[in-house]
């Protein structure tokens, strides 16, 4: 991988197959959009993307020269996929997922922001979840330059009441989301302390949170803290690993758990006749 800079525009080349509709559209994340030029459009860490892909080569910006770091991790171009998915593909099966969408990447996004948009994921569609979290973004995030609003931190959230809410139109969710932004405001609930719990434990403390289940708690773990072994199951990935995957991952693969999950998901997705 190269990467040049000049004038606030980042150029990678040799992405190692990066794509970015398979990455942005797999349900992970909420802030990006499709442009009718081929471009995306995203808003991440307070600052309002384009992001351009051409044939093993991405451009971002604006993108400050003391930032690249942060994105080259944010697209997750800085882990190994090619050695992720050799170990992830001698399993047949696997293969055939990978092989189905091989660019796909789990990105490495904001712990705060994923544990709430993961909270207003339940039971929910993803045009709706975009809806809501641009509101919840508009309600109580700054306001950017260029248009659109920061992602909204756990003190704004927390200073919200109920009725402030409800304009987000989310129903019984605002008040899991104010627990969770006032139990982070606090200090109660540490991002610092969650990345260096083992899987287990971070995941049980997650789950005090009010209605942070166990699928909610390992989207946060896997999309917000990088716990790669962490397998969130909705009823979708469910029936999908009773049709392909009758006696659960191989042992080999659980490290990478959550990363053949998203690729299992996204194979299914596409395949639904075989997924019954």
């Amino acid at each position: 991988m190269q990467t040049a800079w000049a004038e606030n525009i980042l150029t990678i080349q040799g992405t190692g197959g990066f794509d970015a509709e398979a990455t942005f559209f797999c349900g992970q994340c909420f802030r990006w959009d499709a442009k009718p030029d081929g471009s995306y459009a995203g808003i991440v860490r307070g600052r309002s993307l384009t992001l351009l892909q051409g044939e093993d080569k991405l451009t971002l910006f604006p993108v400050a020269e003391a930032e690249i770091p942060y994105y080259i991790h944010y697209l997750a171009l800085d882990d190994d996929y090619p050695t992720i998915c050799t170990k992830l593909s001698r399993n047949p099966t696997l293969r055939r997922c990978i092989e189905s969408a091989p660019g796909l990447r789990v990105l490495h996004q904001d712990f705060f922001e994923m544990l709430l948009t993961f909270i207003i994921s339940q039971n929910n569609n993803i045009p709706r979840i975009k809806g809501i979290v641009d509101r919840l973004c508009a309600l109580c995030g700054e306001p950017l330059a260029e248009g659109g609003y920061c992602f909204p931190t756990p003190e704004a959230v927390a200073a919200q009441t109920p009725e402030s809410m409800a304009v987000l139109r989310a129903g019984w969710r605002v008040d899991y989301l104010l627990d969770a932004a006032r139990r982070v405001a606090s200090g109660e609930i540490r991002e610092e302390t969650l990345r260096l719990l083992p899987y287990h434990e971070a995941k049980s403390l997650l789950m005090t949170i009010h209605g942070v289940g166990p699928k909610v708690a390992d989207c946060v773990l896997l999309f917000g803290l990088g716990q790669a072994e962490a397998f969130p199951a909705d009823v979708w990935i469910k029936r999908a690993m009773a049709s392909l995957f009758p006696k659960g991952l191989p042992g080999y693969a659980q490290p990478y758990a959550g990363i053949a999950q998203q690729f299992i998901f996204d194979y299914a997705r596409r395949n639904p006749h075989l997924v019954k």
